[in-house]
């Protein structure tokens, strides 16, 4: 299912003492393809998944508080799920990848996983 992932460079940058539009500049300075800022606490920085390190580098030289970067699987396309059934069955299936020795990584486009409330 490959095809419905697009591999990018995921960097998350702490917001906290950040001035939002100086990170912007200085990120796509840098060579980033996007800025999203749909959290709360953080900053995300997508570029291509081969520059990843050398953004975060040239991030970090400026002072910014990096929490992680990445290169990883983003969904083109999202999927909500409405029953609380639906959401329940999507946690397990995860914890199983999740505590499954043989898994490195889990990628999925479960859009409003945070709705779900565990019984």
């Amino acid at each position: 299912v490959t095809f419905m992932f697009e591999k990018q460079g995921v960097i998350i940058i702490e917001k906290e003492d950040t001035d939002e539009d100086q990170l912007m500049e200085d990120a796509l300075e840098a060579g980033a393809t996007d800025f999203l800022t749909d959290e709360e606490d953080i900053f995300e920085i997508r570029t291509e998944p081969n520059d990843v390190g050398v953004i975060r580098d040239e991030l970090g030289e400026k002072g910014y508080n990096i929490i992680s970067s990445e290169a990883a699987y983003i969904p083109s396309t999202y999927t909500r799920l409405e029953s609380q059934d639906d959401m329940k069955k999507m946690a397990k299936m995860i914890e199983m990848f999740e505590e499954n020795d043989d898994v490195q990584n889990i990628y999925h486009n479960w859009e409003n996983e945070d709705e779900y409330e565990e019984d």
